[in-house]
């Protein structure tokens, strides 16, 4: 009996179809297209810088200064005992916190 490839698990998270198509936003192509995630091993034999991969459809969505700073901060954060670091994609900016006085309590 033949086994079926299982779905599910990393194969469907980083392939083709709803969950995957990942790519490398620090890696455009020309026509807003984007090279696939991953690159080969960082030890002399890739070319390509550290890679900041997002799903496709986040790629789309972001303006090319979320793109450059989301790689940027990839890039500084670098890969801390040959694990990677993860980093947000979108950054949002806080709101300036206005400081609340409060009153001392009164001894009795």
């Amino acid at each position: 009996m033949a086994s079926a490839k299982p779905k599910g698990g990393l194969s469907a998270w980083f392939g083709k179809g709803p969950k995957g198509d990942w790519v490398d936003i620090g890696a455009p192509k020309k026509k807003g297209k984007y090279q696939a995630c991953g690159r080969k091993s960082a030890k002399g034999k890739s070319k390509r810088k550290y890679p900041k991969c997002v799903p496709r459809s986040k790629a789309n969505s972001m303006t090319a200064a979320q793109r450059k700073s989301a790689v940027k901060r990839k890039r500084a954060a670098g890969n801390p005992g040959g694990k990677p670091r993860n980093v947000k994609t979108i950054v949002r900016k806080r709101k300036p916190t206005t400081k609340r006085r409060t009153r001392a309590k009164k001894k009795r």
